[in-house]
């Protein structure tokens, strides 16, 4: 298995990490009745930490697909070298960071530094897939 793989395997036990966590959340601000309920009922936006990890959830699960193509496809064509194996730590390490800021209140650095270096390590597989940069 290369390491390339392991990384997503690794983001996505981070993903479920990010559902639970906001579901939990979530539900210690709403309250488990309501969780368990069928949600119809209008509710106060979300403050505090339970909002920014959701907003992180959210935000992890609009990039993860692209991350997971990216990743099976250079499996798929054999293409392993330095910018996939950086492209994967990037985007994993990219997405601890964000949302351990994310949670902490580090809205700015939650946004310029990790999220730009997770779509880095996006963009690093894209260079090797479409240049065939040591592939």
């Amino acid at each position: 298995m290369t390491t390339e793989i392991r990384l997503l395997a690794a983001s996505i036990i981070l993903g479920l990490l990010h559902l639970i966590a906001a579901s939990h959340l979530i539900s210690f601000q709403y309250g488990y009745r309501w969780s368990a309920s069928n949600r119809e009922q209008p509710m106060p936006p979300l403050r505090g930490i339970a909002n920014r990890v959701d907003q992180a959830t959210t935000n992890f699960l609009e990039t993860f697909p692209f991350f997971a193509a990216l990743v099976l496809t250079a499996h798929l064509t054999s293409c392993h070298g330095p910018l996939t194996l950086w492209g994967a730590h990037l985007y994993f390490w990219g997405r601890v960071g964000y949302l351990l800021a994310a949670a902490a209140g580090y809205g700015l650095v939650r946004s310029m530094i990790f999220w730009n270096t997770a779509l880095t390590g996006m963009a690093l597989f894209l260079i090797a897939l479409l240049w065939q940069y040591r592939c």
